[in-house]
């Protein structure tokens, strides 16, 4: 067990549940999962306590909107920092599934990512809108803090300062599309992040709500179809697949405002 696995049992609740270290994830928190799989408990240090208490107020808000999700249980906070314990959503992430079952599970995630935008955007009490995310690049970039593992391939070898520079004569047009057509979006929809029933195929809940707000859909839609594309790992495939969830969805798909948030979204981690 790491050192700051073992510095954070004082913050996980002492009712027998047998805490297990959860090891996967790209997530700097350290999550741990009880022993009936029913809990997890995410904690984070001292000083980092902000980010999670967002993301404990994001999820406690979407449980209240018929959107399934994992239900904030409890939250502990002491000098070595702060837990969020939350239900466990049950089910297989949609990353882990074969590209068939992913091709069966398509038209239910279409139903749920249109359930989650269709609701109210300007009852939400939360953003992660363009201004907000661009501010986030900038300083992201400005402290040399890009990762470039999350970056396309492409674009590995490229400068982040360049990277954002190319992005910002595409920002005033780019604001006016969100402003007319924001939705309430998970803000960080990659496969991992929605688990599906592994009967039945159909969306058990979105996970890892700490970006929940209001925000253009295709800050959504791009995560979501660049991660789906790593499974079927064939254009044909996916670029049929795409058509059919915009016509699920409801959606005439907007190529380059994808690329715009596709691109954005590594800028804006670190």
């Amino acid at each position: 067990m790491s050192d700051a696995s073992s510095a954070f049992r004082t913050l996980l609740p002492s009712d027998g549940g047998g805490w297990e270290p959860v090891t996967d994830g790209e997530s700097a928190a350290t999550v741990f999962r009880s022993a009936d799989g029913k809990r997890y408990a995410k904690c984070v240090p001292a000083g980092h306590t902000a980010a999670l208490e967002t993301e404990r107020d994001r999820a406690d808000w979407l449980g209240t909107q018929d959107v399934p999700g994992p239900r904030v249980l409890d939250w502990r906070e002491n000098a070595t920092g702060a837990a969020l314990v939350t239900s466990a959503v049950e089910g297989v992430p949609a990353d882990r599934v074969t590209a068939a079952a992913l091709r069966t599970a398509w038209e239910p995630i279409a139903d749920a990512v249109r359930q989650l935008h269709g609701l109210s955007a300007p009852q939400c009490p939360y953003t992660r809108d363009l201004t907000l995310m661009f501010a986030t690049a900038r300083d992201v970039v400005a402290r040399g803090a890009v990762n470039p593992e999350f970056l396309p391939v492409a674009q590995q070898r490229t400068a982040p300062g360049e990277l954002l520079a190319r992005l910002t004569p595409q920002l005033t047009q780019r604001l006016a599309q969100e402003a007319a057509e924001a939705v309430v979006c998970h803000g960080d929809l990659c496969l991992p992040n929605i688990v599906l029933d592994p009967d039945t195929l159909t969306v058990s809940g979105f996970i890892d709500l700490g970006r929940l707000g209001r925000a253009d859909p295709y800050a959504d839609l791009a995560l979501l179809f660049a991660t789906a594309r790593e499974t079927w790992d064939d254009e044909a495939l996916a670029a049929a697949a795409e058509d059919a969830f915009a016509v699920r969805y409801g959606i005439a798909l907007d190529r380059a405002r994808e690329r715009f948030y596709l691109h954005l979204d590594p800028l804006t981690w670190g």
